[in-house]
């Protein structure tokens, strides 16, 4: 029997409504922070419930989906977002949601970790049955400008510790890329700057990966010109799906854009995508390709020379 698996990705921005206008206001907000995650994950359960009425079996959500992009700037307020990976209001509520619609869920959210008082971008892999899986913190955290804007994500988080726990579903050997075997999938995460480093699929996919869910918040035009390019040729050179979603739309009071343009890619290509409502992008991936021999007559996995790179 085909393995085929119907995979979700929102594309979407920060759902709270009462953003003030101008950067100068955003102090009005400090006690408010309980209220902006509030809102976001409203909007993400919803878009959840919708996908799995329309079949999908993985939702992704987007990067830092709690929140608008805070760092465009440096502001310690929004340090106040960060919440437990396991036991936070977030992950409490996406538990119930993915056991009540049978979906694995992908939720990346601003984990502060109650051990040692550090804080990361991770994302947290919750079951069809809404056990946690795991999580996966981001490893490489950018710091930088472009033609439309800056940002300063050292400021708020560190890279991955590789200390992410363990957990049964996890079948990686490596402790910075975990590899959870779910109903549905053999499941992997890259998180935004990730993609852009060689080895991050590389080890996802040695570690078993089928499906790597790539949640990133861009902009600029370099970044646009790559986002088209680097998806299709990492999943061909290393025989995965890769889904990659991207933030969408304007937020205040920044009014940085954000590109959108989520997408699948596979093997053979980009995924065709299947109708969907806004704010969704949903595709069928045949998991059946990427086994047996390569219709490229390339084996890549036997033919690499790694002492020689």
């Amino acid at each position: 029997m085909t393995r085929t698996v119907r995979v979700a990705m929102t594309e979407t921005c920060n759902a709270y409504r009462g953003m003030p206008h101008t950067v100068e206001e955003l102090g009005q907000l400090a006690d408010h922070l309980d209220a902006v995650r509030a809102a976001n994950v409203e909007h993400h359960v919803a878009l959840i419930r919708a996908a799995a009425g329309l079949g999908a079996q993985v939702v992704g959500l987007g990067e830092l989906f709690t929140a608008p992009y805070f760092a465009l700037g440096k502001d310690p307020m929004w340090r106040g977002l960060a919440e437990d990976a396991i036991v936070g209001p977030t992950v409490t509520t996406l538990r119930q949601v993915a056991r009540e619609t049978r979906a694995v869920v992908v939720a990346p959210i601003y984990e502060l970790d109650p051990r040692n008082g550090r804080r990361f971008n991770t994302a947290v892999i919750i079951g069809s049955d809404g056990a946690v899986l795991g999580r996966y913190r981001k490893t490489h955290i950018p710091v930088g400008a472009n033609e439309q804007g800056s940002f300063t994500e050292t400021f708020y988080y560190d890279a991955s510790d590789g200390d992410l726990g363990a957990w049964p579903a996890n079948r990686s050997n490596n402790p910075y890329f975990p590899v959870f075997e779910t109903p549905v999938a053999r499941i992997g995460v890259a998180i935004c700057y990730d993609r852009h480093f060689e080895g991050v699929i590389a080890a996802l996919a040695t570690n078993g990966a089928e499906l790597v869910l790539s949640p990133a918040v861009t902009f600029g035009a370099k970044s646009r010109r790559m986002w088209d390019l680097e998806f299709p040729v990492d999943a061909a050179r290393h025989r995965v799906y890769i889904a990659g979603s991207n933030r969408k739309g304007v937020e205040l009071p920044w009014t940085q854009p954000y590109f959108g343009a989520s997408y699948v890619a596979g093997p053979a290509g980009v995924v065709p995508t299947l109708p969907a409502p806004p704010e969704l992008v949903i595709a069928d991936l045949d998991l059946d390709a990427l086994t047996g021999p390569d219709p490229s007559g390339w084996d890549l996995a036997r033919d690499r020379r790694p002492s020689i790179y």
